[in-house]
């Protein structure tokens, strides 16, 4: 079977198990765990053979025409781009889809609404793979929508609750605000260049023979720019994101760290050339970049849910992402994407066990319970391994990867970029920002393993909780072995991605890691301060667990109960969390994500709720006066001929005789008038 042959598998395999487990999910639920699994690992398969077969060498591509345009130029192409990025990238998805799979299988196994789910991740799955491997913007466009409608079904699993009800919407909008811009720059771009093909475009951007040039680059990639804000929750479209922790784990650890936020960067990193081509567009996005790093690292020092933490570390880490292709070193981006896979998908597997141990998702709760190490120990020691990765401390993967964007940086602020590359002004703001994120980063990350796995809180007993079931503990030791050593592979994977190195700059890792240390210090240090005032406290309140039950029936009851008995996003007031000290008074609006999503309630949501009451208000008593007015004197005519209708023969004679005489006269006179005249 040729190479190309097999990559058009790798997305096939999933979409058809997607439509086999919706059509059969109700008839035959015993079918609905393998449709969900075997399809998914057997794309995984093709995917890892697509891999070894390309090698990182020249690109593969075929393509089909789906469709004329209308323009004989601009056709639409069934087409596929087989290149050292768009393979690794299709294998981390693979291998991140089949592990959420699996571990599903254990974490909802009571769940009636498994086969659903199970379906619309597969097709997930196939959609992102559809955006890795598509050459055809139009094609790349469908995986995209695709995504988007998936993510709106499965963060609404537990549609019982508020909150997933909410966050579902909130998701499906925020994103479709930035699809709409990125739909025109895609129509732009096309025309412009004259083909929908990536390859193509990229080309005669780059060839040195097409002296081909872009008549507007900072408008498209200004457009594009917003729908991949939107997509990979990027500052100022990043709100939704944090919310939609109210979905599944399973869901948070597929969408955070291999499908959707990850298509957004994707993108950027294979439409490069066209950002290239605007020196405004790259400091735009490095200062993006910027913003998003330093205040999500913030904001997750500040979260009482472990799942809002993680979900802001997302925001940040995807921000180096986009601070490395500010600088225009994609090498760096899709290497710090790969580890970043490996490590978040850990982190939140590893997340929805603590949770069910724990019966509760609140991190100042875990504090005063104590004994989570014993009851979960797998958990704990690959969270530890997922934690360490993200506070890229030496030797783990994110410390690799992390660095390379750091050195890019760099190189781009000291000006020793290739030429026609990023501005020195860039690299600083990408290079500033990735320091003192770093230094947060390592501060948030302390600041979660303290208080899970290091409580003072009276132990629990093992016995006492139901142990999770193996294949769970299973995946999240298959995915530390990643988390852990894919860093280390810097070098083979340089050839992979332009042939550009990888390899740690000497500068930025000890600077790095320095801050990265002060940060745990800080951090450890705040800690044992504030257990001191927690002795004092009585227990937060408990929430309501089922240890020997389905994991996702303890998180579901975690998310709906956890505002009622800790308050609001800006955690329990309690004195014992070492975010509060290190914050000050920072701390209530961190939380509360620096008021964004005020800021929009007033700007926009209370604006047009007060247009849609003044069009309602216009309808009801302007426009519709006008309709009744219109049909009153009908009715009323209507009402004088009913009345004249009372079937008695006499009344109709005497009428008949009184008309006929009037007729009569008026006829007469007429006459006279006219002989007269």
């Amino acid at each position: 079977m040729s190479t190309t042959t097999l990559a058009a598998l790798v997305p096939l395999l999933p979409f058809l198990g997607a439509v086999a487990g919706l059509l059969t999910g109700r008839r035959a639920p015993g079918f609905a765990r393998p449709l969900a699994v075997l399809p998914t690992l057997l794309s995984t398969a093709f995917a890892v053979t697509v891999a070894v077969r390309q090698g990182g060498g020249e690109p593969l591509r075929a393509a089909t025409e789906l469709t004329p345009t209308g323009d004989a130029a601009l056709p639409v192409e069934l087409a596929l781009h087989l290149d050292g990025f768009a393979v690794l990238v299709a294998v981390l998805v693979g291998v991140v889809a089949s592990c959420v799979q699996l571990y599903s299988t254990g974490y909802l196994r009571d769940d009636p609404r498994y086969a659903s789910y199970a379906a619309f991740v597969s097709l997930f799955t196939a959609a992102m793979l559809l955006v890795v491997y598509a050459d055809d913007l139009i094609v790349l466009l469908v995986g995209w929508e695709v995504m988007g409608i998936c993510s709106y079904f499965l963060v609404g699993h537990y549609w019982e609750t508020q909150a997933a009800r909410a966050a579902s919407i909130k998701a499906f909008l925020v994103t479709k605000l930035g699809d709409v811009p990125f739909l025109i720059g895609i129509l732009v771009l096309a025309t412009e260049a004259g083909t929908f093909r990536i390859s193509g475009i990229t080309g005669k951007l780059t060839s040195q023979l097409a002296q081909f040039e872009l008549s507007h680059p900072t408008v498209i990639a200004l457009l594009l720019l917003a729908g991949i804000a939107g997509k990979s929750a990027q500052f100022p479209l990043n709100t939704w994101l944090p919310d939609a922790m109210a979905g599944p784990t399973p869901v948070s650890a597929l969408i955070h760290a291999a499908t959707m936020v990850a298509a957004g960067v994707y993108v950027v990193a294979r439409l490069l050339p066209v950002f290239a081509a605007s020196t405004a567009a790259l400091v735009v996005l490095a200062a993006t970049a910027a913003v998003t790093i330093v205040g999500s690292a913030l904001s997750a020092l500040a979260q009482d849910d472990i799942k809002r933490v993680l979900a802001y570390s997302t925001i940040g880490q995807l921000a180096y992402m986009a601070g490395a292709l500010a600088v225009t070193d994609r090498g760096a981006a899709v290497f710090h994407l790969l580890t970043h896979g490996a490590f978040k998908a850990l982190l939140f597997l590893a997340a929805g066990v603590v949770i069910h141990a724990a019966g509760t998702n609140s991190l100042a709760a875990m504090a005063r319970m104590g004994g989570l190490t014993k009851i979960a120990p797998d958990a704990y020691w690959t969270m530890t391994v997922g934690l360490l990765a993200l506070a890229a401390i030496p030797p783990f993967s994110g410390f690799f990867s992390k660095e390379a964007v750091l050195g890019a940086a760099e190189h781009a602020a000291f000006g020793e970029a290739h030429a026609g590359g990023p501005t020195p002004a860039a690299g600083w703001i990408v290079l500033v920002a990735g320091m003192l994120g770093a230094l947060l980063t390592a501060a948030y990350a302390t600041r979660l393993w303290l208080l899970a796995f290091r409580g003072e809180g009276p132990r629990a007993s093992a016995e006492e909780h139901g142990r999770e079931p193996a294949v769970m503990n299973i995946v999240l030791w298959v995915l530390a072995v990643p988390s852990l050593a894919l860093g280390l592979a810097f070098g083979p994977l340089s050839g992979w991605f332009d042939s550009g190195s990888l390899a740690p700059s000497l500068v930025t890792s000890v600077l790095a890691t320095g801050v990265a240390l002060v940060g745990v210090v800080a951090t450890y240090g705040a800690w044992r301060h504030t257990t001191a005032l927690a002795a004092s406290r009585a227990p937060m309140g408990a929430v309501a667990a089922h240890p020997q039950g389905d994991p996702a029936l303890s998180e579901a009851e975690a998310i709906a109960t956890h505002e009622p008995a800790y308050g609001d996003i800006a955690s329990a007031p309690d004195p014992a969390d070492p975010g509060r000290l290190l914050l000050g008074r920072l701390h209530e609006t961190a939380a509360h994500g620096f008021r964004l999503d005020a800021a929009y309630r007033a700007l926009f949501v209370r604006p047009t709720h007060a247009a849609a009451r003044l069009v309602r208000f216009i309808d009801r008593e302007v426009v519709d006066t006008y309709v009744r007015g219109a049909a009153l004197g009908p009715r009323l005519l209507g009402t004088l001929v009913r009345r004249t209708q009372t079937g008695n023969t006499q009344t109709y004679l005497g009428a008949l005789v009184v008309g006929s005489l009037l007729l009569t006269v008026a006829v007469v006179l007429v006459a006279a008038g006219t002989g007269g005249a």
